[in-house]
């Protein structure tokens, strides 16, 4: 009950942050997100809502990075565990365990795929004015790898494209 609680209280903060973004013209471009270790940032306008990870089921024959499916306000989720999706598809590899108590992040309704995310914690909004250099990506990484940034503490985080991931071939072939 304290994580639900916890989350709430998040996504209060993160919308009246997102408010307050909007009425003073600023910027906010990415949610920022740890999953296996590493630093993400999931397009604004492409992220969906907050949620904590409970009662999900279980689905037989699926992938690893695949957990399952939750019911979200009656709608059926699937549940993919990013780090190791990421990890399996030749990305950035998984370098922690998960949290213990890891949230999910939809896919806005716009990209009609009805998938969370499993991410190990939230680090709220970022603009580009967080960051101090970003590269772009290599033919080597994933297509739904957008630029590499460095923050003024020299942490890097990887954007990622979730329209691209949604369409991926590898993304919706769940199937083991």
């Amino acid at each position: 009950m304290a994580n639900r609680e916890a989350i709430r209280e998040l996504q209060a903060r993160l919308a009246s942050r997102l408010q307050a973004a909007r009425d003073e013209g600023v910027s906010v471009a990415w949610l920022a997100v740890r999953a296996g270790g590493q630093n993400y940032l999931f397009p604004l306008g492409q992220s969906g809502e907050i949620y904590p990870l409970s009662n999900l089921q279980a689905v037989p024959y699926a992938r690893p990075w695949f957990r399952g499916v939750l019911n979200i306000r009656g709608g059926l989720f699937g549940v993919v565990d990013m780090a190791t999706f990421i990890a399996d598809s030749g990305g950035l590899a998984r370098t922690e365990s998960a949290a213990q108590e890891p949230s999910v992040v939809t896919l806005n309704a716009a990209l009609e795929v009805n998938c969370a995310l499993q991410v190990d914690g939230l680090a709220g909004l970022r603009g580009a004015d967080a960051f101090t250099s970003s590269t772009p990506p290599t033919p080597a990484d994933p297509a739904y790898f957008g630029n590499r940034f460095v923050d003024s503490e020299g942490g890097h985080w990887q954007e990622i494209n979730l329209r691209t991931l949604s369409l991926s071939p590898q993304f919706l072939s769940i199937s083991a």
